[in-house]
């Protein structure tokens, strides 16, 4: 499958057109790979360890061509090309050797096997439902239910141990004994649909990058928030998207070994 045609299959799954105004999806880097056959690197963050993974690769004769990842290389627009900026050599190798940059972000975290939705098929979801849909049976986020129903110290150690975070924050003074039915996720910063969680009558909302008052709203609300970090909820669904690729038959693909959670906890060394 050549690289275009393996763009055009993912976009008709999760088009770019339902992306935030913020955001910035598809093609970050096309230094003309389009007709080449597709050997993908599949990664959270196209960081610098990223890039130097694939040329690696390359070095020991796997072409890799492709690095699609979730978060956006280019968020804001780059007023300039510097030396020694990160940017700056990551474009510099992707044309100098030939790899192309392309990102999904938030029109993959609405669709089905997206970020939110493969998050609840890890914690073993059932009639998981949009947190907030935004089009027929898509939308950010999923809740669901608990079944058996779990204690949220169950939960806590069901998510530690499917998730692997570094760390696990969750709300105060909650009852780690009491049963959890319905379970709301959301990959990635998930904080500013706290209202909406509480609409769906979720007990718990698993999500990532939460702040000190946004714990206190929760607890104020009777809502359990769990943060798990944002590496740990987003980087099940390139796995998941690895083994989807690889039913496509392509020639090479792969999960990175050098994506980063960029948060060390000194407390456990």
């Amino acid at each position: 499958m050549k690289i275009a045609e393996l763009i055009a299959w993912f976009e008709a799954w999760a088009n770019p057109a339902w992306q935030e105004s913020w955001d910035n999806c598809g093609w970050q880097i096309e230094p003309g790979v389009l007709e080449e056959s597709a050997q993908v690197l599949v990664c959270l963050t196209p960081t610098l360890a990223v890039m130097e993974e694939a040329i690696a690769l390359q070095n020991v004769g796997t072409p890799v061509n492709l690095i699609f990842a979730h978060h956006p290389l280019i968020f804001k627009p780059v007023k300039s090309l510097q030396t020694g900026d990160a940017i700056t050599e990551i474009t510099r190798l992707s044309f100098h050797h030939q790899i192309g940059i392309y990102t999904a972000h938030t029109n993959f975290d609405q669709v089905a096997d997206g970020t939110a939705d493969v998050l609840a098929q890890v914690l073993e979801l059932k009639h998981a439902t949009p947190i907030v849909e935004t089009q027929a049976g898509l939308g950010y986020g999923r809740v669901g239910v608990l079944e058996p129903t779990l204690t949220l110290q169950e939960l806590l150690t069901k998510i530690y141990t499917q998730l692997h975070p570094p760390d696990l924050i969750f709300s105060p003074e909650a009852n780690r004994k009491q049963t959890i039915e319905r379970l709301a996720v959301l990959g990635g910063s998930g904080a500013s649909f706290i209202s909406d969680v509480v609409k769906t009558g979720a007990q718990a909302y698993l999500t990532s990058d939460c702040k000190f008052h946004q714990f206190q709203e929760s607890r104020d609300r009777g809502l359990i928030l769990i943060d798990a970090g944002h590496y740990a909820t987003e980087r099940p669904a390139c796995a998941q998207l690895v083994a989807k690729l690889q039913n496509l038959s392509l020639e090479w693909v792969q999960l990175s070994q050098k994506d980063e959670d960029f948060r060390q906890f000194y407390g456990k060394y």
